[in-house]
């Protein structure tokens, strides 16, 4: 065995002489060589292309990093070794020229940076070599003409960048070769034209920005964009155009984003998006739009953001907006708008932000529809908070549309008109001269005299009709009511027209059942007669002075004072949140209300809750909306074991107070389910899968513990260690007599001795050999039992 062990060394020395020593790689100077296949030399202060003659397998590098040093020129000898590249960068470097044969032997190049040098072209045929490149910037260079050749070759190219260079035009077909192409960036450049084959051959592009460049004023043709159909963003931003022709984008069918942000446009054709039914977000701000034809907006289906800040726009017409149902942000801000229906965005169910801060709102009963829209949709969770500084009249500068009532906003010129009249138009809302709480239930119809599902001022004369807590109209004295208005030349027929105002909450027998929707007149039909509006007049006027008598009445009788506000309730009124009966999938929760000496809500209250998982994304706040002189809600379907956040506030003619109502929230922890009682406790599980793991190792290294030490304990009952066979057999002493008639060289043995015959041993001897094994078999075969005793003899001699 040791003799094997030295062999195995000589031939392990033997073969480690014969290897020579292995070469390190040796990197250029001034670079590093983080791996053989990446050479780093950025921002080294090179002036020129390190030389890789010193690497031992320059076929090996994939990535080579020379930006951010002072190289001026790229001869046709710097990369010829290199042709197994994959990546080159010489961005921020001082290039000047590039040498025709640069890029001969890179034909495996992938990505290739040349932005931020003074290359002021792309000489044709450059660039050929590169057949398998995807990615070319060439951005922040001085190149000023572009011709059919500059992309000769690049076939696989998926994204170029030209951004920030001095191309002034772009010839026709120049990026024919390029028909894999999906990323072509040309913004910051002075391009003034664009031909109609200019983007010829893109059938996949799907990005194109041609921002920040000289546009020329007017852009008519629609073939320009024809060749794109594939194109999905399109920025046309900060270009000083002024008119866009009729259906310029047609082409265009699967555009999402288009912007125009930052021109001088003024009006727009109202077929000017004309094909755009994919389009998803339009952009428009920094123009200087004063006015948005009806039909503008109509054909873009899928129009989920629209950003009209920043222009002109001083009214809406009423049909603006009527065709976005799936819009979910609209901006605005900073336009000239001094006023706004509120059933302008009736028609976008999905819109969730809304800005209208930065304009000259004026605040009247022009804008009572629009408050009751935002409270309606702030109620229901809809809407995020929208900001509507009062700037006129002086009164109500710099105040907020949402902490105002409506008898802040009866001033203005918006008394209803005469039965004679012509009907109201929308946007340009119309009030009685009455008390500003009838006005804050009933506003006023909107345009034709037709009931709008939906709309707030209907929901509120529901609530007139049908809530008596709210209203309680009984007769009164003379003196009471103003002198009754001149009945209409046609007496309405039947339907929900409260006849007079002891008729209210009593529905006559030809009357629709409440909540059902009223018959609206149709569509391009005369405008109906004003028949409704003497018992809405009447219920308004019976309503203000129903309230003003309580009113004087409570200061007669020193009552407390009446709240409208729904944060001076939540504030004052409401009181004692507690959580009860928390439960693994259900929680009963209960508050209170001052009766005593406190202020009263005008006309009831209802309540709301709000709960949400605490600390734990996504938010999504849900509210439970409760009937009136409730004191107490369960909620349900909760999760086991998880903290919730629970808080309660009022509702005021279906407002609520922007402001949190954090004094009136509680926390609780739901139990855990019934059915995880039982369950197991991974942790407790995990815990006992390791003490079981630890449990058998430690088993199994005692059994061979075990193993090894009676296979010991055996080994010493045998006698010890092991004798060696040479001193077993050995023969050096002389043999004593094992019988009679046998010598002591056995040469006295005898072949006729009896086979029972059993040799005499001594304690002298090594080895006990049984007679018969030095005998013959049979009486003639001495000459064969010769030959095995010699040989037994030669065997085990010295």
């Amino acid at each position: 065995m040791e003799a094997a062990r030295a062999v195995r060394f000589l031939l392990l020395l033997c073969g480690c002489l014969a290897l020579p020593p292995r070469a390190e790689p040796v990197c250029p100077e001034r670079c590093d060589c983080q791996h053989p296949q990446h050479l780093l030399c950025t921002n080294r202060g090179l002036r020129a292309v390190p030389k890789t003659s010193s690497l031992p397998s320059p076929q090996e590098v994939l990535t080579y990093s020379l930006g951010g040093n002072f190289i001026t020129n790229i001869t046709a000898f710097d990369f010829h070794r290199l042709g197994q590249l994959r990546r080159l960068d010489l961005q921020y470097n001082q290039i000047r020229s590039l040498h025709p044969k640069t890029f001969e032997k890179l034909s495996r190049l992938e990505e290739l940076y040349l932005g931020n040098n003074l290359l002021q072209a792309l000489a044709p045929g450059t660039l050929a070599p590169l057949r398998k490149l995807r990615i070319l910037y060439a951005n922040g260079n001085e190149i000023g003409r572009l011709s059919r050749g500059s992309f000769e070759g690049l076939e696989s190219l998926v994204k170029l960048r030209l951004d920030g260079n001095a191309l002034g035009s772009l010839p026709d077909a120049v990026f024919a070769p390029l028909g894999n192409l999906l990323y072509l960036h040309l913004e910051s450049n002075r391009i003034r034209f664009l031909g109609k084959n200019a983007f010829a051959h893109l059938g996949k592009l799907r990005f194109l920005n041609l921002s920040a460049n000289e546009l020329q004023p007017s852009l008519r043709h629609g073939a320009t964009f024809a060749p794109l159909r594939s194109l999905s963003t399109l920025i046309l931003s900060a270009n000083s155009l002024q008119h866009l022709g009729p259906r310029i984008f047609q082409h265009l069918p699967r555009l999402g984003l288009l912007s125009l942000r930052g021109n001088q446009l003024s009006q727009l054709a109202p077929e000017t998006f004309w094909g755009l039914e994919a389009l998803r977000e339009l952009r428009l701000e920094g123009n200087r739009l004063n006015e948005l034809p009806a039909a503008l907006l109509e054909p873009l289906h899928s129009l989920e953001a629209l950003d009209l800040s920043g222009n002109e726009l001083s009214a809406l017409h009423p049909a603006a907006f009527g065709q976005l149902g799936r819009l979910r942000e609209l901006s605005l801000r900073d336009n000239a708008l001094s006023a706004l229906s509120g059933d302008i965005f009736a028609a976008s169910p999905a819109l969730y932000r809304l800005d209208l801060d930065g304009n000259s709102w004026t605040c009247d009963c022009r804008l009572r529809g629009l408050k009751h829209w935002m409270g309606n949709w702030h109620s229901q969770g809809r809407l995020l908070t929208v900001f509507v500084q009062c700037r006129h009249p002086p009164a109500l500068r710099g105040k907020y549309l949402d902490y105002l009532d409506d008898q802040q906003l009866q001033n203005g010129s918006c008394a209803y008109p005469s039965p004679s009249a012509a009907p109201p138009t929308v946007g340009k809302e119309t009030a009685p001269s009455t008390g500003g709480l009838a006005r804050e239930l009933l506003p006023q119809p909107q345009q034709r005299g037709r009931l709008l599902p939906g709309m707030p001022w209907e929901g509120a004369a529901r609530e007139l009709v049908s809530n008596r807590s709210v209203l309680r109209l009984s007769r009164r004295g003379p003196g009471l009511l103003p002198p009754p208005l001149p009945p209409p030349s046609a007496a309405p027929g039947p339907g929900p027209h409260l006849r007079n105002r002891h008729d209210v909450g009593r529905p006559t027998r030809g009357d629709p059942p409440l909540g059902e929707p009223t018959p609206t007149a149709a569509e391009g039909s005369a405008p109906p007669s004003q028949a409704g509006e003497p018992w809405q007049l009447a219920a308004k006027q019976s309503l203000a002075t129903d309230l003003q008598e309580r009113a004087a009445q409570s200061g007669r009788l020193g009552l407390p004072p009446l709240v409208s506000d729904p944060c001076d309730f939540n504030k004052f009124i409401l009181c004692n949140l507690t959580v009860e009966a928390v439960g693994a999938n259900s929680a009963a929760v209960r508050w209170a209300v001052r009766e005593h000496r406190s202020p009263r809500p005008l006309g009831g209250a209802r309540f709301r809750l709000l709960f949400d998982r605490f600390g734990q994304q996504p938010k999504f706040h849900r509210f439970v909306y409760l009937p009136e002189r409730s004191d107490s809600a369960t909620l349900r379907e909760l999760r086991g074991d998880t903290p919730y956040l629970v808080c309660v506030e009022g509702v005021l003619g279906g407002r609520v107070c922007p402001v949190a109502p954090r004094d009136h929230c509680a926390g609780l922890v739901t139990l855990p389910e019934p059915g995880s009682r039982g369950s197991v406790d991974y942790q407790l599980l995990t815990l006992a899968l390791l003490a079981v793991n630890a449990l058998l190792v430690l088993l199994a290294l005692t059994a061979w513990a075990s193993r090894w030490l009676r296979r010991k304990l055996r080994a010493r009952r045998k006698g010890g260690a092991p004798v060696h066979v040479r001193h077993m057999y050995s023969t050096r002493r002389p043999l004593r007599s094992m019988g009679t008639g046998v010598s002591a060289d056995f040469g006295g043995f005898q072949s006729h001795r009896p086979r029972a015959t059993v040799c005499a041993l001594s304690e002298a001897d090594l080895i006990e050999f049984p007679c018969d094994r030095f005998m013959d078999s049979t009486g003639g075969g001495g000459g064969g039992s010769l030959r095995r005793e010699d040989h037994l003899l030669q065997r085990f001699a010295d």
